[in-house]
């Protein structure tokens, strides 16, 4: 990959925000093809999300896009530590699986609070058609 804050090629970079979008693509299409973690959280979202919107719940529908997206990053991140760590060294190292702990908590957390969100809007539906 091309280090892009190079002093010469700096003053010669140019801005091509079309291939910025097919590389976000192309990372995105691995993750949801590869990781199955992420792959169920994204279709359950689409699922939560379509229902908001068929249900003209637009303030709950920004709330979970905004929970989604961080849910979704930080599951990515956490893919993503993870490979590099598996990367950097095969075998057992105690560092490793700190590092990957951590890692693991931080999406935990995240999964934990958008969980919380899709659970309280689900039961307001509910509560609102019933």
């Amino acid at each position: 990959m091309k280090n892009k804050f190079e002093y010469k090629k700096a003053l010669t970079h140019e801005y091509k925000p079309i291939r910025k979008i097919t590389v976000v693509i192309s990372g995105l299409w691995f993750v949801l093809r590869y990781d199955f973690s992420v792959t169920y959280k994204a279709i359950l979202s689409v699922f939560v999300l379509s229902l908001a919107l068929l249900l003209n719940q637009y303030i709950n529908l920004i709330i979970l896009l905004i929970v989604t997206g961080n849910m979704l990053s930080m599951e990515i991140m956490n893919t993503c530590i993870e490979l590099l760590c598996d990367f950097h060294k095969t075998g057992y190292d105690k560092r490793i699986k700190v590092i990957k702990d951590v890692s693991a908590t931080a999406a935990g957390l995240s999964i934990l609070i958008w969980l919380s969100v899709v659970v309280y809007e689900i039961y307001t539906v509910f509560v609102y058609f019933l």
